[in-house]
């Protein structure tokens, strides 16, 4: 099946909508107390939890697309249910996430997001869709049809005299190469030529990714890992598409297309990712993880 330009506005439009009701269940729980458990997957404490909230905002989301799933045949892939590996079984698929960054919301912190994803079968991101429920911005892109931030369009606007913003989760904190990795990206922010560096290490993949676009020059990476963990599709296809949209960069820790319908595990682990504001930015933070990963 081939989606026109037509379908894709269509879907996207449907994308927001549900995005749109799950971020305002979302944000009724916002000062309420939590129903927490631990699902026993992943390799961290954030992507070992869930709570009511995360189970109840799937299942608006899911209900709010039931209609042009069915029309247009699509699968569906939610962090909160089981694979039911449709994924491989149809042309295009909903990667849906309803709330990334579950631990930032257990506690009460900026950084959770609702993302919403349109894949094909090939693993390529043609619809991204990302509500922050705590500011109520929107982050959305469709392929060939431009990324757009609280409706207007949005192009990222590289500035060489600024400084460098690397962002990432709170895990950088205890991550063993930390002080290695900010020393490296110190010698990139010089070579390069901004004016120092900052750091920002809190919030979901999802919504780290769409603050590195507000912050450029800007990135968010993290180098592979030999267990499960780190991230799963969910947490990177919409901004994926968004990414490519904004003419900005995104690719696995080897500079090739991330790997959005991995045949063996959701889980993105395998290859990293890197998300830069710029190819020249990009180019040396896979010459860094390189040189860490040898």
């Amino acid at each position: 099946m081939q989606l026109t330009d037509h379908d894709l506005q269509m879907l996207r439009e449907a994308a927001t909508s549900a995005a749109l009701k799950a971020g305002n269940l979302i944000s009724s729980y916002a000062t309420k107390e939590l129903d927490v458990k631990r699902k026993g997957t992943g390799d961290s404490l954030a992507s070992d939890v869930v709570t009511e909230v995360d189970v109840m905002a799937q299942e608006i989301i899911l209900g709010m697309l039931e209609k042009v799933t069915k029309i247009y045949d699509l699968g569906t892939l939610g962090e909160e249910s089981e694979d039911n590996r449709e994924r491989f079984e149809k042309d295009y698929f909903w990667a849906i996430d309803p709330i990334d960054g579950t631990l930032p919301f257990i506690n009460r912190e900026h950084g959770y997001s609702t993302s919403i994803a349109l894949v094909s079968k090939e693993g390529e991101p043609v619809i991204g869709v990302i509500l922050d429920p705590m500011t109520g911005n929107l982050y959305y892109a469709v392929k060939g049809q431009g990324a757009f931030f609280c409706g207007l369009p949005w192009k990222v606007e590289e500035q060489t005299d600024a400084p460098l913003s690397f962002l990432n989760g709170k895990s950088m904190l205890d991550y063993p190469l930390k002080d290695t990795i900010l020393s490296e990206m110190e010698t990139v922010s010089q070579k390069l030529g901004y004016t120092g560096m900052t750091t920002q290490f809190q919030g979901g993949a999802a919504l780290i990714a769409c603050w590195v676009l507000e912050k450029a020059p800007a990135c968010y990476f993290y180098l592979p890992k030999k267990i499960e963990g780190g991230g799963s599709i969910w947490d990177f296809a919409a901004s994926a598409c968004i990414f490519k949209e904004a003419g900005a960069w995104i690719s696995d820790i080897y500079g090739n297309p991330l790997d959005l319908n991995r045949a063996y595990s959701t889980f993105m682990n395998h290859r990293g990712v890197v998300y830069a504001t710029s190819e020249k930015l990009a180019k040396e933070i896979i010459a860094v993880g390189k040189k860490l990963i040898e």
